[in-house]
C-alpha cells in the first residue's frame, strides 16, 4: 500500500527520482499513465494488471472505449536507472503540466505524480465532511 507525500525535482530531460519508499514496493518495473484530475498514475506491474484486468470487463459502450484508450494509450513501462530515477515521456510530462517540482502521492494501491502548482490548486478539503458523510453509503464509517 502506498501512502505519503514526496517532493521531488524534474530534470530537463524529464526524470524524476522516484522516493525510496515507493522504489521499494514498486521494484524494478512499473507503468506510468495518464491520471485524472491533472496528475500521472504509477502503478506496480502486479496492480496495473489487475486495472487492466478491469479495463477490459467494462461493457463495449463508446464511453467504455474512451477509457480503455484514455489509459492504455498513455501507458508506458518505466524502469528505475542507477540515480533512482524515472524518465517521464514529455506527452505525459505535458499532460500534467510537470516542469520542475513535482509531488509523488500514496494512494492505496497506486502512486499520483503532480505538478507542485496544480497540486497545490486541488489540494482542497475544506468539503471533506460532507464528502465522507456520503462514503457511508459505501460501507465506510469513521
Amino acid at each position: 500500500m502506498f501512502m505519503g507525500e514526496y517532493n521531488h525535482s524534474i530534470d530537463e530531460k524529464g526524470r524524476i527520482i522516484v522516493p525510496s519508499k515507493f522504489r521499494e514496493q514498486l521494484g524494478d518495473n512499473f507503468v506510468v499513465t495518464q491520471g485524472l484530475d491533472g496528475c500521472l498514475f504509477l502503478y506496480p506491474n502486479e496492480e496495473w494488471e489487475n486495472f487492466v484486468v478491469g479495463l477490459r470487463g467494462l461493457p463495449g459502450n463508446k464511453d467504455a472505449r474512451r477509457l480503455q484508450r484514455y489509459f492504455m494509450a498513455g501507458a508506458v513501462s518505466c524502469e528505475v536507472d542507477k540515480q533512482g530515477r524515472i524518465l517521464i515521456p514529455a506527452k505525459l510530462r505535458e499532460q500534467a503540466g510537470l516542469e520542475k517540482e513535482v509531488l509523488f502521492i500514496g494512494v492505496l494501491s497506486k502512486i499520483e505524480i503532480w505538478s507542485k502548482e496544480r497540486w497545490e490548486k486541488n489540494d482542497c478539503y475544506d468539503d471533506m465532511d460532507e464528502i465522507a458523510e456520503h462514503m457511508s453509503e459505501y460501507g465506510l464509517s469513521f
